[in-house]
């Protein structure tokens, strides 16, 4: 299914360098679109019915996203910046967030992966893209792992089959690198069991870079993906997320709010890393185990004891911290023609992008966004069990309107909020989706304005 907008069209710019540019065959790109019609400037509901193709060319997108949700849509969008939380700690994320430090690059790479073109399965391309997306073993002893990742980092893997060689020594000088950092920390006791060498390779890359910024253009070119990723925070420390509960309690890190790990909680460490990046992001937690953490296994997780309240930004003490966002982020939102939160896992991969200062200006104030979208998940996870879409909605516009923002608007110094209608013009959901949408109440809650503060809503 298409959308459309009315609006300039925007040539589309790649961030990618041509200096790695490799031959693609055309006709393993998919093309294509069926328009829809224009978006309605209030909340509207729509029906997806059919497999998303190419969303329509002219038009400009920032999808607000992570994990594996955004995943499964995000090449529907040709013209696209997406904005991406640093704060997963599952995963071969855990390891090297607890070894090296750094924040989370999982998601990242997870979406520049995804975002590779389509080319030949026997191109160089699709034999770097094998590469980065391959994942050590995770059901053997570690000893296994570690072996196999030597034959990677030493090149006789069979993995580097077919990539050319200045390609193939320009990624292995990273993994070189990532090697001589962990061995640097051998005292640690690295776990190279369910590691993905794409992680390894940006983590690598952002390290000596100390920049994600920098990392995440030398993958774009190296793998000729036209893709603008953009971290949510730019930081060299690691970050963490904690929610806050309804019942008072807090669950510490993504894991332990989505998907926790069967032992108990990390502990912290509270010496300080690298205090020239004055973000509130320094330290890290030492005792992550969650190395071998499988998406799949959400299915199955318990409930939490209480629906969370909201989520937060925590530093090394569990002190909350205000960390900006990033600037190119919100210069996007001003830019951009059409905002999407994608479907996803809501508090830990949404919230996360909208929970700073000077997001929700952005987005309400900007000049060039003509619809914001939210696409409804299919069901719901751990995260949001028994929400309606209406609960969606709210938890959104609650987020926004909360107090990282000093400024509201008004008249004089009073200090209001912004209504739905600022944040969120559409709802899209599939037919037969186990969500709860109540289409009339959704539309009459364009005249509601919500606070951060409180939970009631006035109906104006």
């Amino acid at each position: 299914m298409t959308l459309s907008v009315s609006g300039n069209h925007h040539e589309f710019d790649s961030p990618g360098s041509s200096v790695f540019d490799l031959p693609l065959r055309q006709d393993f790109l998919t093309h294509g679109h069926t328009p829809s019609g224009a978006i309605d400037s209030r909340i509207n509901t729509k029906i997806l019915q059919q497999e998303v193709t190419h969303v329509h060319d002219k038009h400009s997108f920032i999808v607000i996203s992570g994990g594996t949700g955004g995943n499964a849509i995000c090449s529907a969008f040709k013209d696209a910046s997406y904005v991406l939380p640093v704060s997963d700690d599952g995963g071969s994320s855990s390891e090297i967030i607890r070894v090296l430090g750094g924040p989370s690059i999982g998601d990242v790479r997870s979406r520049l992966i995804r975002l590779i073109p389509l080319s030949p399965p026997s191109s160089p391309l699709s034999a770097i893209r094998n590469l980065l997306a391959y994942r050590l073993p995770a059901g053997c002893i570690e000893q296994k792992a570690r072996d196999e990742w030597r034959e990677i980092v030493e090149g006789r893997s069979k993995l580097w089959s077919g990539i050319p060689n200045d390609r193939k020594e320009t990624i292995r000088g990273f993994l070189v690198h990532f090697e001589g950092e962990v061995l640097k920390r051998a005292h640690k006791n690295f776990d190279f069991r369910n590691g993905s060498i794409g992680n390894f390779f940006l983590a690598a890359a952002q390290g000596f870079f100390r920049s994600l910024p920098s990392a995440i253009f030398l993958f774009s070119s190296i793998t000729n993906s036209h893709a603008t990723i953009y971290p949510a925070v730019v930081t060299n420390h690691t970050v963490t997320i904690a929610a806050e509960l309804l019942d008072g309690e807090r669950l510490v890190g993504q894991c332990e709010i989505s998907h926790p790990v069967s032992h108990p909680p990390a502990t912290l460490d509270i010496t300080l890393s690298f205090p020239e990046f004055m973000d509130g992001m320094g330290g890290t937690y030492v005792e992550s185990q969650n190395v071998m953490f499988d998406s799949s296994s959400k299915a199955t997780q318990t409930s939490l004891p209480s629906s969370i309240k909201r989520v937060l930004y925590i530093n090394a003490h569990g002190m909350e911290v205000h960390p900006s966002p990033n600037p190119d982020y919100i210069e996007s939102l001003g830019t951009k023609d059409v905002l999407i939160y994608s479907c996803g896992s809501l508090w830990t991969s949404i919230m996360p992008c909208l929970a700073m200062r000077g997001v929700a200006k952005g987005i309400a104030r900007s000049p060039s966004l003509r619809a914001k979208i939210l696409l409804l998940n299919v069901k719901n996870d751990r995260e949001t069990e028994g929400y309606s879409a209406m609960d969606y909605i709210q938890a959104i516009c609650r987020t926004l309107n909360a107090s990282y923002d000093s400024q509201g608007f008004g008249v004089g110094k009073a200090v209001t909020s912004y209504p739905v209608s600022a944040f969120i013009t559409d709802l899209i959901y599939l037919k037969g989706t186990e969500v709860e949408v109540d289409v009339e109440s959704i539309t009459a809650s364009r005249h509601i304005w919500m606070s951060g503060e409180s939970e009631a809503y006035q109906v104006i």
